[in-house]
């Protein structure tokens, strides 16, 4: 099971630059990992995360077997209007999560 941590300013002046942070709680495997018996554990990692502002894909970063579990990525943007931020991880094994948050520009 995974769960989304987002820290998102609720309100910003128009112009000002602001920090966004994630974090995914994911049960991470690199796929380079064997069993007692030999066996290679199968690769089970978040491959690529998507941010969105009002539709408009603002970041984009693409994540390879040597990313940690629980992924932590944090970027900046400029706050130009109000809006929501959509946020979208999607991995191995039919992986997929999303979600929201919204912010105030005065």
């Amino acid at each position: 099971m995974a769960s989304a941590l987002i820290n998102v300013p609720a309100k910003a002046k128009r112009g000002d630059i602001i920090e966004i942070k994630t974090l995914m709680s994911h049960i991470m495997e690199t796929g380079y990992r064997h069993t007692a018996t030999g066996e290679v554990v199968p690769r089970d990692i978040i491959t690529s995360f998507t941010c969105r502002f009002n539709g408009t894909e603002i970041f984009r970063a693409d994540l390879f077997p040597a990313i940690a579990a629980n992924p932590f990525i944090t970027f900046f943007t400029t706050a130009t209007q109000s809006g929501k931020f959509e946020f979208e991880w999607i991995g191995d094994k039919g992986f997929s999560e999303t979600a929201s948050a919204s912010i105030t520009v005065e």
